[in-house]
């Protein structure tokens, strides 16, 4: 949301658990530190961008807009701020041409950001990149649109949905399909969760019934935040199966007390892991403190590494690789014109565009990287769909239709092909659009739209 082409980036930790067979890898150590074995990588991603070989721009300038609504403390900020940084590096190294870019900063959603578009727009700046959802609601309609006033600038909205309906050329969405990373990293919560069952270290306070109890701090309840949590949910029914999660909402994208406190309500509640769909430290803060009181819990971030903030407690993050949207969104404008950047660009593990972080060799306490790349390539090549309707069930019942998804003017959302039927997420349009409510899942908390 808040919400091309690469390898997917080798974790830090676990040699190749992200890694696809065109990854470079490199050594694995292990290193026994008194406190258990931490897994060590020398693995390196080896970003593809073959398309930009032979390109001269020397003499080309480019000048970009980015308005962003964080700081650069704020994790999702964070990734897009590193990805155009890392995008503007590779273009002037490879090709010669100039990138400037003009940031603006914690820009809210609403009348400021209109003024930094207009600004942008009145000085014919060649890209505007917004980052978070609200940021396009902020573009004007029709004749007051700032497409429509500032044509020869290409404004994106990344993770917006409103571009492809405008017919406007110069009005673009991106995002990328961030839910294959966030069953991924589901997956390595499982594992850990798998190992706390068969160690017999769960209490009665974990569980519910014969379910084990999970939590997750979530934004808002948009489709995207629905999306990636059932993601994850799926990701760890795939290794322990008698799990329930209740997601509670924060309702603002980066509020540390509100999240921590959030996180704080659900381990109150026995929940043993604690994912999320929020910007800041707060939860992996929560679940560190915890653990270090006693507390069995273990935390999932999201968009960058927590193991600072949690080196107890935090697992692995799910996370977006920005460059590769960058570099491609930067090389189309210089090669042709930022009109032809896709109006609805997404990308997963095929372009490396999602990615999960270090996994914590030390709270593992074991090599998983066997383990997760076979989920990494299962997904890679399509054998694992992520939303596959075998898996879920709705009021007990398996969807093998869905026309119902927010904006989507009733496109039929399942698939079915060789004999799996599944929710083909972004794939219509690139912002998520998965909202349905599955079985073994509780939201609390959600503002009213």
């Amino acid at each position: 949301m808040k919400k091309i082409v690469s390898c997917v980036l080798a974790t830090a930790l676990v040699a190749a658990t992200a890694a696809t067979a065109a990854c470079s890898s490199g050594s694995k150590k292990m290193v026994d530190d008194g406190n258990g074995v931490t897994i060590a990588t020398n693995v390196h991603a080896t970003q593809d961008y073959s398309y930009l070989n032979g390109k001269d721009f020397s003499g080309k300038t480019l000048n970009v807009g980015a308005i962003w609504v964080g700081d650069r403390t704020e994790g999702y900020t964070r990734a897009h701020d590193d990805g155009i940084k890392a995008a503007k590096a590779t273009i002037e190294s490879e090709t010669g041409a100039n990138v400037n870019i003009t940031y603006k900063l914690s820009v809210g959603e609403d009348s400021a950001c209109t003024t930094e578009l207009n600004s942008f727009g009145s000085q014919n700046y060649d890209l505007v990149f917004t980052n978070s959802y609200g940021h396009q609601f902020q573009y004007g309609e029709g004749a007051n649109a700032v497409y429509t006033k500032y044509p020869d600038t290409t404004f994106v909205s990344l993770t917006g949905d409103l571009a492809a309906a405008t017919g406007a050329s110069n009005y673009k969405n991106a995002f990328t399909s961030v839910y294959q990373s966030r069953y991924v990293s589901g997956v390595v919560a499982g594992l850990k969760l798998k190992q706390l069952v068969d160690d017999n270290l769960l209490s009665s306070k974990n569980y519910d019934g014969e379910n084990i109890k999970i939590g997750y701090v979530g934004a808002y309840n948009y489709a995207e935040v629905v999306s990636g949590y059932t993601a994850f949910y799926l990701g760890l029914k795939s290794i322990v199966p008698n799990i329930v999660m209740t997601v509670q909402y924060t309702n603002s994208w980066y509020d540390f007390d509100a999240e921590k406190s959030t996180a704080e309500a659900l381990i109150a509640k026995g929940c043993v892991i604690i994912g999320q769909h929020a910007d800041s430290e707060g939860a992996p803060t929560a679940c560190e403190n915890a653990y270090k009181k006693g507390t069995r819990v273990y935390s999932v971030g999201y968009n960058v590494d927590m193991l600072e903030a949690a080196p107890h407690a935090a697992l692995t993050s799910a996370t977006n690789v920005w460059e590769v949207y960058y570099t491609y969104a930067l090389y189309t404008a210089l090669e042709s014109d930022g009109d032809d950047i896709e109006t609805n660009w997404t990308a997963g593990y095929d372009e490396g565009a999602v990615d999960i972080t270090a996994i914590n060799g030390k709270v593992l306490k074991t090599d998983i990287s066997a383990q997760v790349k076979q989920v990494v390539d299962a997904v890679h090549n399509g054998t694992t769909k992520v939303f596959d309707a075998s898996t879920f069930t709705v009021n007990g019942q398996h969807l093998s239709s869905y026309t119902n998804s927010w904006g989507m003017n009733g496109a039929e959302c399942m698939v079915t092909e060789g004999g799996k039927t599944y929710f083909n997420e972004s794939v219509i349009r690139s912002a998520p659009y998965f909202d349905i409510r599955i079985d073994g899942i509780t939201e609390v908390g959600a503002a009213q739209n």
